[in-house]
Formats: C-alpha cells, sequence, structure tokens
C-alpha cells in the first residue's frame, strides 16, 4: 500500500527545549492512523507541521510523495482538517458557515455542501444557526466543513473530546464511512485509547515528543495479546512448575495470586495439569486478551508489551 503522509526524524524546538524528537511516520493511502498519546505529548504539533502551521526545527515530511518545505501551500488542497476546537461564524447557518468555506476555499461545486452535510447527518439543521448546535452538532459540523473541498487526506485533533457516548459513537461511525465509502485516508489524535483501538488501521504511539511504537492494530490483536490468566495461592511453586517442568519463560507475574502466561504453543489443559501433579492448588484458568489501553500503558511506563 501507498505510504500517503511520511516523516523522517521530524524534530521541533521551542526556546532551547526539543518538544518533538525525531519521529518517523508512515501513513498508508485509505487507512485510518490512530495517534494514540497522553495530553501534552506532542501530538497536535506534529499535525500542525504536518499542515505547514508550525515549521519544524529539522528533519522532512513527504506528503504525495512529494517533500514538503516551509513555503508549499499547493498540497493542503488535498487536505482537510480540524486542529484543536472548530470555530464558526455563531450568527449564521450550518449552510452558509459552509458556503463562505467554499468561497474562499475556490471551490465551486453548488452540489458540495449539500453533500458534506448529509454525510455528517446534519442535512435536517442546515438552516439552524451555530449558537444553537450542540458540541456534537459543532463537532460534525467541523467534519463537513473539513471534507466539503473533498480532501484525500482528512487530519483531525481530538475530535471527540468532550462529546457525550452518543456523540463518539456518531463520529467513529462516520470516520469509517469516510474512509470506506469515499476512500479517505485519515490521521486521528486522541488519549482516548478505547476510541482509537475500535476504528484504527494503525497507531502510533506519541509520549514525550517521542513515537514509541507505529504499530498495525491486526498485529496487537494476533495471538500474542492472548494469555492465560492463572490464579494460585503459591505463585513460588506454580513460577518453578511453568519454569522447569514446562519451559515457559514468557509470563508475567501479575500479584502474589494471579500469574498471566503469553506462551501460545503450550496447552490449557498441560499447564493446569503439571501445576495439579506438582501440588499446587489452581483456583481458575482463563484464557483472556490483552486490549490496546494495557498495551499503551506497559509502553509509556517503559515496559515492553508482548505483542
Amino acid at each position: 500500500m501507498e505510504t500517503i503522509i511520511q516523516t523522517h526524524q521530524l524534530c521541533k524546538s521551542y526556546k532551547g527545549a526539543e518538544t518533538i524528537s525525531n519521529v518517523n511516520m508512515n501513513i498508508k493511502k485509505g487507512e485510518i492512523y490512530g495517534f494514540l498519546g497522553p495530553n501534552g505529548a506532542g501530538k497536535t504539533t506534529v499535525m500542525k507541521m504536518i499542515l505547514n502551521l508550525v515549521k519544524p526545527t529539522s528533519g522532512a515530511i513527504k506528503i504525495f510523495n512529494t517533500p514538503i518545505s516551509t513555503t508549499s501551500y499547493q498540497y493542503l488542497k488535498k487536505i482537510g482538517s480540524i486542529i484543536e476546537y472548530p470555530e464558526f461564524y455563531e450568527r449564521l447557518t450550518a449552510k452558509e458557515n459552509l458556503e463562505l468555506h467554499c468561497e474562499y476555499s475556490g471551490v465551486n461545486d453548488k452540489g458540495a455542501v449539500k453533500e458534506a452535510l448529509r454525510i455528517v447527518g446534519l442535512n435536517s439543521v442546515e438552516n439552524k444557526k451555530i449558537h444553537e448546535f450542540s458540541l456534537g452538532m459543532k463537532q460534525r459540523l467541523g467534519i463537513a466543513r473539513a471534507i466539503v473541498t473533498k480532501p484525500e487526506i482528512l487530519i483531525l485533533d481530538e475530535p471527540i473530546n468532550g462529546l457525550d457516548p452518543i456523540g463518539i459513537k456518531d463520529i467513529r461511525e462516520l470516520l469509517i464511512q469516510l474512509k470506506e465509502k469515499h476512500g479517505i485516508t485519515i490521521l486521528i489524535s486522541s488519549h482516548i485509547v478505547s476510541e482509537i483501538e475500535s476504528i484504527a488501521d494503525t497507531i502510533g504511539i506519541l509520549h514525550d515528543g517521542k513515537l514509541l511504537k507505529e504499530v498495525k492494530m491486526e498485529n496487537i490483536r494476533k495471538e500474542t495479546m492472548a494469555y492465560l490468566e492463572i490464579r494460585i495461592d503459591d505463585f513460588r511453586g506454580a513460577i518453578k512448575v511453568l519454569e522447569n517442568k514446562l519451559g515457559i519463560r514468557n509470563y508475567e507475574v501479575v500479584n502474589e495470586h494471579c500469574i498471566r502466561v503469553f506462551e501460545q504453543n503450550i496447552s490449557q489443559s498441560q499447564i493446569n495439569k503439571e501445576l495439579i501433579l506438582s501440588g499446587i492448588v489452581v483456583n481458575g484458568l482463563e484464557k483472556q486478551q490483552q486490549h490496546l489501553e494495557e498495551y499503551f500503558l506497559q509502553l509509556i511506563n517503559g515496559g515492553h508489551p508482548h505483542a
């Protein structure tokens, strides 16, 4: 698959302090790339550099396989974006706001506004003034404004911030629709792990300005994320059995009553049998799936996830 956004050793310093360090991102055409990190990790700064709103201190950015310089602007016609909170003319209607945006973007397609409002589900309120809109409606209108020019790339900075569960679900479904039906490549940032997990094809984990990991969600979901949770009374005895009798090295002691085994080629019944034969009381044995949240927390806390 073709790489549509690429950054190489991207750095940004403010007043001598480096806030973004050697970020290498590779976003493929037609995917949803989830940019994940705590607040203040530097996600917005990286997005602003991609959009040429902030100039990198060093490193390179390629969009559509073309290097971006500080004076590049033509490529921006193919990108729709919401950075931070979307602002509108509060006393104008949704339709009027989008028409104005089309005017200064040089879009003359009369049907574009109607189509964008229909895609985000706001066509029934196109004549309503913005000051009457809820936060969720404003976020959807922000996406409508970002897609009205029919971009190939959509860059969304924390689009679900402050939304209620229904608003979050609406945005999630909308982004999947934009990818699947309209073929738009989406870069979305968030600090809400579960939301990125539910829509992203690839995730980039940013922490303290460094990209800790760039990984496909399908690789995270593969069997390496499955584990066997064993509940016992004697964890030291259990470890001896796992290591000496079964040759298991890939495990984690959660607490003195719980061990997680990440080994995939030894069956649950085999582990259970060896523990019981060695006189270990097994209180529970259960297959579990590690979620992205645990993976993410292990990474930012300096651990090594099992995927």
